[in-house]
């Protein structure tokens, strides 16, 4: 019998997470939450008096402290919350925090249409006036939404609705991570297996092909009998986006989620049409991998399979800290050295149990460390997620140590870079050592699996919701069916004729939490491409291309993130990376089928 999932009460508290920078416990945090009012309540003092540098100075102070104090609160409660999302105590906490940081957020809404509607003469003041000096560039990025931004009146409104607009996000995750229940499987033995969002994948990866289609089967069958409930709150949360952007005077919403970070939507254009051009080499891999299966017909539970059957080796937690701390040596002794207190000071949750949030995640406040949320399952797959969180969490302590806290928080648009950077350095580093035939296959699966699931897959997303977009934009329903056709069509499209259609993929769409913020998920294929070309600097190039690395995680969100990426060596206002990553993914499937010929494969 296959081992079943532990209450989070039964778990070894050495592989939990220490939360204890942020709260001591939950009593010091039901204190700091409730302390937070009265600080809150000095900021509206300030409306109608923003148009004095000094007193504007003074608020955005105030307002930043107020906001990390915030942040702390809304972490810890995230954080507890996904240790078992059955929970009701941490439930509540989340629940009573979220409608704190709605507070917060319509304490402070006057502030940007106030600061917006002066005189351009006195913006141009603010900008050189020594009090301001350390909000320039924030002063800079709000001058440049004064197009966008509504009147005081109307952006409080938005800010009082925004536990609203953030209702079905939250329906789809209560959802899928409290309430689905699946049902369980059996392998080719005859094993029952329990079946759940964080064990799902590891499920498909098995070389157990009756277990892969049993599991995929349950999955999917739970996600189609709420199909409608699915397809409800995503219309909300699309309709929300859709509404907002219109009434800020933006083309589209897909236009006003990239203007806040001044992406062009050309660099989301150039994206898709250079996946698009190199569909062929995603055709060709999925071949490849119906060919060594030794499958007549390739279903979409055989799509994460490890090519090569009983070559998955599996690793424990302590080895695949070695294995991370190995791939970042290329960074330098400080970098692994941090790396080496994240993995003693228990920043990572580390094995799946009862009600955990699915996936994975990385976390945290400028004043706490970072916290990795893991399902570890001993895969290198797993391994792999550890290198790729612990990145987003160096990201993340590089920019809080060397960034004022108005700047730390890098955008949406590079945070996928340090990640994946860390994710190829890992599988790079093992094939360097890899000799063995057999060994190197599975290593090349991995990167593969890599690219087809950052760069194809993640660009398929953002083809989807770009569609499902276009429809409520459009004034047409965003119904089951609908979604269910847009998502149908575009399997179709990325994975080819090799692929034998099963209706249950047609839901997928419903399990992406991503979705729910709008027109993030093509920032991972982006920030993949970009990552190869900057790990491919690391190693090549050494020392200068590491210091140009290291100085782009330090920046946070003090410049533009094309600006960012340059300072770095990445131009993606071209397609150049976009497709260079992908000659890379082609240069691996040669390498993948040469290697599979040594196997006589």
């Amino acid at each position: 019998m296959a081992e079943l999932l532990k209450e989070r009460s039964e778990m070894d508290p050495r592989y939990e997470w220490d939360l204890s920078t942020l709260y001591a416990d939950d009593a010091a945090w039901e204190e700091a939450f409730a302390a937070i009012d009265p600080k809150m309540a000095e900021l509206p003092a300030y409306a109608g008096k923003l148009h004095d540098a000094k007193d504007l100075a003074e608020f955005l102070k105030k307002g930043t402290a107020v906001e990390l104090e915030v942040d702390n609160l809304f972490s810890y409660a995230s954080l507890r919350q996904s240790e078992d999302t059955r929970a009701d105590a941490a439930q509540s906490m989340f629940a009573r925090v979220y409608s704190k940081v709605v507070a917060f957020s319509a304490s402070i809404a006057f502030a940007d249409p106030e600061i917006l509607s002066l005189p351009d003469e006195t913006l141009d003041a603010f900008l050189k006036d020594p009090q301001l000096a350390d909000y320039r560039f924030y002063l800079e990025k709000l001058i440049r939404q004064k197009p966008h931004t509504l009147s005081t009146t109307e952006e409080q409104l938005l800010a009082s609705l925004g536990e609203v607009f953030g209702a079905p996000r939250q329906i789809a995750n209560s959802l899928q991570d409290a309430d689905m229940v699946f049902d369980p499987v059996k392998d080719k033995d005859g094993n029952e297996h329990e079946v759940a969002g964080s064990s799902y994948i590891a499920l498909q990866s098995s070389d157990d092909r009756v277990l892969r289609e049993n599991a995929f089967r349950s999955f999917y069958k739970g996600y189609r009998q709420h199909i409608n409930t699915f397809a409800a709150s995503y219309s909300g949360a699309v309709k929300g986006a859709v509404a907002e952007a219109s009434l800020r005077k933006f083309e589209s919403s897909r236009a006003a989620s990239l203007y806040h970070s001044n992406i062009p939507l050309s660099v989301y254009d150039n994206l898709v049409g250079s996946v698009h051009r190199h569909m062929p080499v995603m055709y060709r891999y999925l071949a490849l991998r119906k060919r060594l299966l030794g499958l007549s017909d390739l279903h979409y539970y055989d799509v994460y399979a490890p090519l090569v059957s009983g070559s998955e080796k599996h690793y424990t937690y302590e080895e695949a800290q070695q294995m991370v701390l190995d791939a970042v040596a290329p960074l330098g002794e400080n970098y692994q050295n941090i790396v080496r207190g994240a993995f003693r000071d228990r920043w990572i949750d580390v094995y799946p149990n009862k009600g955990k949030r699915g996936g994975a995640f990385s976390s945290g406040t400028y004043t706490s460390n970072p916290f990795i949320l893991t399902n570890f399952t001993g895969t290198l797959d797993s391994v792999s997620t550890i290198a790729h969180e612990m990145g987003h969490s160096l990201h993340s302590w590089h920019s809080h140590h060397n960034q004022p806290p108005q700047y730390a928080g890098y955008t949406l648009f590079v945070a996928e870079v340090a990640s994946t950077v860390n994710e190829n350095l890992l599988i790079e580093q093992l094939l360097a050592k890899t000799t063995d035939p057999k060994k190197r296959l599975a290593l090349l699966n991995q990167y593969l699996e890599n690219f087809k699931g950052t760069v194809y897959r993640q660009t398929m997303f953002a083809e989807f919701e770009r569609d499902a977009h276009a429809l409520a934009e459009k004034g047409q329903a965003l119904n089951a069916t609908a979604l269910n056709g847009i998502y149908k069509n575009l399997i179709k499209e990325y994975f080819g004729p090799e692929l034998v259609w099963d209706d249950e993929v047609q839901y997928e769409w419903a399990r992406i939490p991503h979705f729910y913020r709008p027109f993030y998920v093509y920032v991972y294929a982006t920030g993949y491409s970009s990552a190869v070309a900057l790990s491919e600097a690391i190693l090549h190039e050494g020392e200068p291309a590491v210091k140009r690395y290291l100085e782009f995680l330090s920046m946070g969100g003090s410049k533009y993130p094309l600006d960012e990426l340059r300072h770095a060596g990445v131009d993606l206002a071209t397609p150049d990376p976009i497709d260079t990553a992908l000659d890379k993914f082609a240069s691996i499937v040669k390498d993948a089928e040469e290697t599979a010929a040594k196997l006589g494969l």
